[in-house]
């Protein structure tokens, strides 16, 4: 878990780049070896990489770990999870794939009932297992250790199955013209079969995505019909609204609010 001063840092980095050790010393009145200490827990966990002098955001190209990913915008996941548990109904049938966010949709399905969840995400899975009025289906295929999500062609073939009422699915990373991004190409690839085989397909992902990068590309927004998030930038809601996306923001202690697009849903 981080510190709320190890939390300030992070967001001070996601604005600037780059924190500077001699600077975050003075604004938080601490020695440089707490703060370089700070740094260090923060680069272990990948969220941060050390420079001279100071630490940098993460390359784009390996995700945070799990647990770290976790702790990052929690409560504006809490809100987004909300949110898209109150667009789905009783008795549906949904994909939900691996991510923090996506996870954190699952915790607040929890009292729905006759839900039948597919999903590559053992957390997902995990979390909604005790429910009686869950049918919980898991997807076969390689088990990755860093974040208990099942990748490959094994899970792709299994996706390619079913054809479901929604799709929850998370992004690493958004980038500024609409495309969807992640770090794993086998994940890719499920995400994608995911986005073939559902009839209504929603996007759960925090403002954090972006500012991020990653390499590999799962499609656009404009493949989606609703987009769930605490703020998009007006690039993006430029796009939802050309693309007839609808777009839904939910911000902690907020109601949620919308832009209702041709993707919006029956009442």
């Amino acid at each position: 878990m981080l510190s709320d001063r190890q939390m300030q840092i992070l967001e001070a980095a996601k604005r600037s780049g780059r924190v500077a050790v001699d600077d975050l010393a003075a604004r938080y009145d601490v020695s440089v070896q707490t703060i370089r200490k700070d740094l260090n827990d923060l680069c272990d966990q990948r969220l941060l990489a050390r420079v001279h002098g100071g630490a940098v955001l993460s390359s784009g190209v390996e995700n945070v770990g799990y647990d770290a990913r976790r702790v990052i915008a929690a409560d504006e996941k809490a809100a987004i999870g909300r949110a898209v548990a109150d667009l789905i109904p009783d008795r549906a049938s949904l994909f939900i794939n691996i991510g923090t966010t996506t996870e954190a949709v699952a915790h607040a399905l929890l009292r729905h009932a006759g839900l039948m969840v597919i999903t590559n995400n053992i957390n997902v899975a995990t979390a909604l297992r005790p429910y009686p009025e869950m049918e919980v289906v898991i997807a076969g295929g390689v088990v990755r250790r860093s974040d208990g999500g099942i990748v490959g062609e094994a899970a792709v073939d299994f996706i390619r199955q079913f054809k479901v009422d929604f799709a929850v699915i998370g992004v690493s990373a958004i980038d500024g013209d609409g495309s969807l991004l992640d770090f794993d190409y086998r994940e890719v690839r499920v995400a994608q079969a995911i986005i073939g085989n559902a009839r209504h397909v929603i996007l759960a992902a925090d403002s954090s995505k972006f500012e991020r990068s990653a390499p590999v590309r799962i499609g656009h927004l404009d493949q989606v019909q609703t987009f769930i998030t605490d703020q998009a930038p007006p690039t993006i809601r430029a796009i939802c609204e050309a693309a007839e996306v609808r777009l839904v923001e939910a911000r902690p202690g907020e109601a949620a609010r919308s832009s209702l697009g041709a993707g919006e849903m029956a009442s």
